[in-house]
Parts: C-alpha cells; structure tokens; sequence
C-alpha cells in the first residue's frame, strides 16, 4: 500500500496539469479571436496562473514603427482581466480599465520601448482564478 500511495500523487498531479493546460488551451484559443488576420501574432503565449487580489506581470519588448494589438483575456468572456502597460520607469502608458475593460488596445510607438504589463482580474469577474493570457500582433 506504501508503494502505491506516491504513484496516486503523481498521477493525480499529471492528471491535474493536463486539465489545466487544456483550460490554457481553450481560453487562448478564444483570446486569439482579437488577433484578426491584419495582425501576425508574434509567437508568444503569455499566460501563468492568477487568483483573485493577485496581479501577474509580463517583460515585453515593443520596436519602434510597428503597430501592434494587445489582447488580454481570463475566461470565455471578454472584460475579465484588467491590463495596464508602464514603460521602464513605471510611467502608465495604457490601462483597459480606462476604456471600458477593453479586451485589447491598438498601438504603436515611434521607438523600442521595454515595458511591463501587469494583468489583473476584474472585480466584475465571476472567477476567483484562473488564467491571466496575453497575446500580441503585429501589422507587417
């Protein structure tokens, strides 16, 4: 009985991972509806786990002369997840917050710019966690 006990664990842990890629999975599939075809996605899934009064924060690099769409999503309804984009010193240059929970947010900047995304759940939101996803476009 001892020996089997560590193999349960194991495969419940497996088990639970597999469910929760395929959450992953399925929330940015429907994210990816805001990348229409004018954009090329980059390649990049940005996503980690989040819960309720937590905020995740993402690194990315945006190069100058580009346009690019942002699209943020935690749960199979648009409006879930409060983004906001600072550049390196923490200076605000977008929140959805400010634009009705906007799902996404076309830009473009005149040079590279380093900047932070922090992702949130809505307090409008019906989870208590879940998955925060970041995806981004570009126009060629």
């Amino acid at each position: 009985m001892k020996a089997i006990l560590p193999l349960i664990i194991v495969l419940l842990q497996f088990l639970g991972a597999k469910t929760a890629k395929a959450q992953a999975d399925t929330l940015m599939k429907f994210c990816a509806k805001h990348i229409t075809q004018d954009y090329i996605s980059d390649g990049q899934v940005y996503q980690t786990p989040i819960s309720a009064n937590e905020s995740a924060e993402f690194t990315v690099t945006f190069y100058g002369g580009s346009t690019y769409r942002l699209a943020a999503c935690a749960g199979l309804e648009d409006g879930n997840l409060i983004f906001t984009v600072y550049d390196n010193d923490r200076n605000e240059l977008f929140s959805n917050i400010d634009h009705n929970d906007s799902p996404y947010w076309d830009f473009k900047f005149s040079s590279t710019v380093d900047c932070y995304i922090e992702a949130r759940l809505s307090d409008k939101s019906p989870y208590d966690s879940g998955f925060a996803i970041l995806l981004i476009g570009f126009k060629n």
